[in-house]
């Protein structure tokens, strides 16, 4: 994947951040909705800045990693921002890529968290080393573990973080 990558969905374009999208992010709301000619809602990301800040240093480390990071999810008929989310880095050795995502609050409860993820998967399965896409929730039923189910993935392992606490593994392989 070289370049920016979009994916369009039926309701999202799903946008991916090249250095300079993420630098306008880091900067602000205002300056991000300039840059992407967009509305940015002050509370579209519950990540922070922090995760913004950490894609941005993993893209200065090297090309390799251009498309595995951040992307935003840009509400097509509102052209809102509505979240943010995508891969936390290419895919390993053996073929995984891990996704996560989030929407903001008064867009949730309408499938676009699904919608995303579906995209999401969608363009990682594209590129023939992904193998598998996996995912972590917090360890009990919640939003994100549904939206995993729907897009057919599998619970897989438990683990204890030392901050959150029982953490569920998910996956899904390629067909």
């Amino acid at each position: 994947m070289i370049g920016p990558t979009v994916i369009n969905t039926q309701h999202l374009k799903i946008q991916s951040c090249d250095r300079e999208t993420l630098k306008a992010a880091i900067e602000g709301d205002e300056i991000l909705s300039r840059k992407l000619n967009i509305n940015v809602p002050s509370n579209w990301s519950e990540f922070g800045v922090e995760a913004l800040k950490y894609s941005l240093g993993r893209l200065d480390e090297g090309q390799s990693e251009e498309n595995w990071w951040t992307y935003l999810p840009i509400h097509k008929e509102d052209n809102t921002l509505i979240g943010s989310g995508g891969y936390k880095g290419k895919p390993s050795k053996e073929g995984e890529v891990e996704i996560g995502y989030e929407i903001t609050p008064s867009y949730r409860n309408r499938g676009l968290a699904t919608e995303m993820t579906k995209g999401l998967i969608e363009n990682a399965f594209s590129n023939p080393k992904v193998k598998s896409v996996i995912a972590h929730t917090l360890g009990h039923e919640n939003a994100s573990t549904h939206v995993l189910q729907k897009c057919g993935f599998a619970k897989v392992k438990e683990l204890n973080d030392p901050d959150e606490g029982l953490i569920w593994k998910w996956e899904l392989k390629r067909m």
